[in-house]
């Protein structure tokens, strides 16, 4: 019989734990609930500044211990797995605690940080400590994310990579810059990973821990501000050897939420968004005699993308020694350093 690995949590707020009890979301959409629906694991231990909420926590998760600050569940309650799903604004300093107390493993809610230079402390504590991390970023655990990885050889030569991000959030605030508070970085950082995703798949890197970001020096253009100078619209464009043209759209004016990634080769094209997966392959045109045009094709996918449950099974499997993390501290810094350099063209 395989052992169980204990686990602890720091925040238990909407993806920490509320997120769970979405009806419309795949489940499970929490940590907690994750966690607690990998069999391999016992979470023993939550921690919460709230103390209503860490209450309310503690009567759904009964008989794990309950902590009111980080510093007191790490100074009494040592577990192989710590989760750090806390507000931006409070990752560096929850997540150094955390290494500190030398768990297994840390499972760290993006984004890794705020900016690179505190991602740089968490970096050098962490191999210091020799604590290695997982991000949360969900989409490189996601089956229908895989699965459009694997279709990539068969659109022919990538022509171009176009990923978008609407909501109605503002994509950058100067006034908000100590809290993280502006898509950009808090769902910015989704949209960045996955486009690096894709491009290391591309490029076939076998080692995601290493490197530096695919993508740098853009040309920004597009962009929108509101009446109180906050930005509402920006798009970063790249030229790369392998995709002649890489786009990031982030707007920040819209009713309503949008997430998609279109990828166009020479003989198809990949459509893949939140709710949504089309493969489009070049075939004689019924439109146009001697054209060809793109026709979606049939093909099975996934019942669920398992982007949460995976997530966690790819911690057991690295605790296990079967498998290395599939999303590291240095792929998300890899996203970081691309937030940072279109930033730096909206301050």
């Amino acid at each position: 019989m395989q052992n169980k690995y204990t686990a602890s949590l720091v925040g238990c707020g909407r993806i920490g734990w509320t997120l769970g009890y979405d009806k419309l979301r795949e489940q499970p959409a929490s940590h907690t609930m994750a966690l607690n629906a990998n069999k391999r694991i016992q979470l023993i231990a939550g921690c919460d500044t709230d103390e209503e909420a860490l209450q309310k926590w503690g009567k759904a998760n009964k008989g794990c211990k309950l902590f009111l600050s980080a510093q007191k569940l790490f100074s009494e309650c040592k577990t192989d797995i710590v989760t750090v799903a806390v507000n931006e604004d409070a990752h560096i300093k929850i997540a150094l605690e955390a290494i500190k107390n030398k768990p297994r493993l840390l499972i760290l809610e993006k984004p890794v940080a705020l900016n690179t230079e505190e991602a740089l402390q968490l970096k050098n504590a962490a191999e210091e400590n020799k604590v290695p991390v997982i991000v949360n970023h969900e989409r490189r655990f996601a089956l229908d994310y895989k699965l459009a990885a694997e279709y990539l050889t068969q659109i022919g030569e990538i022509q171009s990579i176009n990923a978008s991000l609407y909501s109605g959030m503002k994509v950058y605030d100067k006034s908000e810059e100590a809290t993280g508070a502006y898509s950009l970085i808090h769902d910015g950082t989704h949209l960045v990973d996955i486009v690096l995703f894709f491009l290391e798949a591309l490029q076939k890197k076998e080692k995601l821990n290493e490197g530096k970001a695919i993508l740098s020096s853009p040309s920004v253009s597009g962009i929108w501000r509101d009446e109180k100078g906050a930005v509402r619209n920006v798009n970063a464009s790249y030229s790369l050897p392998s995709v002649p043209c890489v786009t990031i759209s982030i707007s920040g004016r819209s009713k309503y939420f949008g997430f998609e990634v279109d990828i166009r080769g020479t003989k198809g094209r990949i459509l893949i968004g939140n709710g949504f997966f089309n493969i489009y392959m070049s075939k004689e045109s019924k439109l146009y005699t001697g054209f060809k045009s793109l026709e979606e094709i049939k093909f099975k996918r996934p019942k669920k993308t398992l982007y949460f449950a995976n997530m966690i099974q790819n911690a057991v499997d690295f605790l296990d020694g079967k498998a290395e993390l599939r999303s590291t501290l240095q792929t998300g810094m890899n996203a970081l350093a691309v937030l940072e350099e279109i930033k730096m063209a909206l301050m």
